[in-house]
């Protein structure tokens, strides 16, 4: 059972035996201490749902926009007159209304900011009769297990506001579906279901979290997901200057050192704890300070036990990687480690880090290169997304699980498909090949494909190919692994501009490669 987005909801919940309501109402009735109708009613107006048209890219024909769909979601209104929801309920929109519950009127809507990796997005509405009646919410802490929650939102099969309770079962380190970061989530078995992503969970009539994702499945139930209130904070900082720098990486690869035998042998004692780098990812904010086989001990001054954990809160544990997000980018955390007997401290600058395939990608349009009707695009998951999981070639799999960034390799660039003429005879069926170099310049990004057709070799332009990276051709052209494809070069360039007035392509490359 997979993790899927949520696509629709508005979370609001109503713990109504904390704190009592002071004062009035919008409508200027007054409240009963300690009155839950009348927090509900705060928590109602503080509800949206969104209606969303999105038209998302096509990553096999790059050039293209695939359908026009329509989406939805909810929301919650923030101080400030901002609009917090998910980010894969406003990402590749074209469009967004929103609704206030309990209203008839929808409102025009526009992003101001979106954390793919955090799944949080802001918007605004500067028609000014949106705001009227409306509350905005208070910010709370993070819910402890067994404590009750409630889930305002939209979720499908209906337009009115539905509340749903239950109780927080566990907080952990998890997946994120939409952006494949491992970032604390908290599970709670109140229901949630499409319609009520970016909706608020409230927990003693303040926002605990926003509703994300849920399981589904026949092996599970009850199990709902709310990115938690820190990580919220966490956004709302970051986007204070203006701009969302992102949630930082230190780009490292480790295992436990669970092994007492593994922790002799790099010379740790029994009483101390850590994890063993197994790869430093190049330019990573760690790749100045750490190196394979030491051991990072702790991180911000928390050290960190032999299964990878840090504590959170009393007993709870959750992964060291936690950690990261008490941090924006551009500041730098105190790593410690153990390195050949002896204990070094170190800084790392933090930044937003990414591999060499780069994961789910939004609001951008993907990146290509066409020469000669050869289509050129960086491997990517949006990429491989295109086909079902398990329909993609296992070398490429194995690519984006493992396959590291080097000085001279920062994009895997592939053949994504050969648009048919009479230049490229021969490669009509060749798709899916990672190209490693072109006139024999080492292709190490998109960049260098647009540079290396400037210099031919000869009278002809020569691409090799890794088949050990992926290619679709029939078996025939199996035999060798360095397969190679030669195209003219007289005329090329002509060709080029023909094969993309024949097949309706508006331009040889993406903007990003002008």
């Amino acid at each position: 059972m997979g993790c899927l987005p949520i696509l629709s909801l508005l979370l609001i919940l109503c713990l109504f035996s904390s704190a009592p309501a002071a004062g009035q109402s919008a409508a200027g009735t007054a409240r009963a201490e300690n009155d839950p109708r009348a927090e509900s009613d705060d928590l109602r107006r503080s509800t949206v749902k969104f209606y969303t048209v999105i038209k998302r890219p096509n990553f096999y024909e790059p050039w293209q926009l695939g359908y026009q769909q329509n989406s939805g979601g909810s929301g919650c209104i923030l101080e400030g007159k901002r609009i917090l929801t998910n980010a894969h309920v406003v990402s590749d929109q074209v469009f967004v209304q929103v609704l206030k519950a309990g209203d008839t009127r929808k409102y025009t809507a526009s992003v101001e900011h979106v954390a793919h990796d955090g799944e949080l997005a802001l918007l605004r509405v500067e028609d000014p009769e949106f705001w009227k009646g409306t509350i905005p919410v208070k910010l709370g802490e993070l819910p402890r297990q067994r404590e009750k929650v409630a889930v305002y939102g939209f979720p499908i099969g209906g337009d009115e506001l539905s509340i749903t309770e239950g109780v927080v079962s566990r907080v952990e380190v998890g997946k994120y579906t939409h952006s494949q970061r491992d970032l604390l989530l908290v599970q709670t078995d109140a229901a949630i279901n499409p319609g009520n992503s970016g909706g608020p969970v409230f927990q003693g009539g303040r926002l605990a979290g926003v509703a994300f994702q849920s399981y589904s499945g026949s092996q599970v139930e009850n199990t709902g997901y709310m990115v938690p209130v820190p990580l919220v904070r966490r956004f709302l900082k970051d986007v204070e200057d203006g701009r969302y720098d992102g949630i930082p990486d230190l780009g490292l690869h480790w295992q436990k050192l669970e092994s007492a035998s593994l922790k002799a042998f790099y010379g740790l004692g029994k009483e101390q704890g850590g994890v063993l780098i197994t790869r430093v990812v190049h330019g990573s904010p760690a790749a100045d300070l750490l190196k394979e086989g030491d051991v990072l001990t702790s991180l911000a001054g928390v050290r960190i036990a032999d299964d990878g954990t840090i504590p959170l809160r009393g007993e709870e544990r959750v992964n060291f990687r936690h950690a990261l997000t008490q941090f924006q980018a551009g500041e730098t955390a105190r790593l410690g480690f153990w390195r050949a007997g002896k204990a070094l401290e170190g800084d790392a600058k933090l930044k937003r880090f990414s591999g060499l395939i780069p994961g789910p990608e939004y609001d951008k349009r993907p990146t290509y290169f066409i020469f000669a009707g050869i289509v050129f695009t960086p491997l990517s998951f949006s990429y491989l997304s295109v086909w079902d999981w398990k329909d993609v070639d296992p070398r490429f799999k194995y690519l984006y699980d493992w396959a590291l960034p080097s000085a001279s390799r920062r994009q895997v660039v592939i053949i994504n498909q050969v648009l048919a003429h009479d230049i490229n005879i021969g490669y009509h069926k060749l798709n899916g090949a990672a190209v490693e170099r072109i006139n024999g310049v080492p292709i190490g990004d998109m960049g260098d494909v647009v540079k290396a057709f400037e210099g031919p070799r000869g009278e002809f332009h020569v691409l090799e190919l890794d088949h050990h990276a992926g290619s679709r051709m029939e078996s025939d052209y199996w035999s060798d692994p360095g397969t190679r494809l030669v195209i003219r070069a007289a005329g090329a360039k002509e060709t080029t501009a023909e094969i993309l007035k024949r097949y309706s392509i508006p331009a040889d490359r993406s903007a990003d490669l002008n």
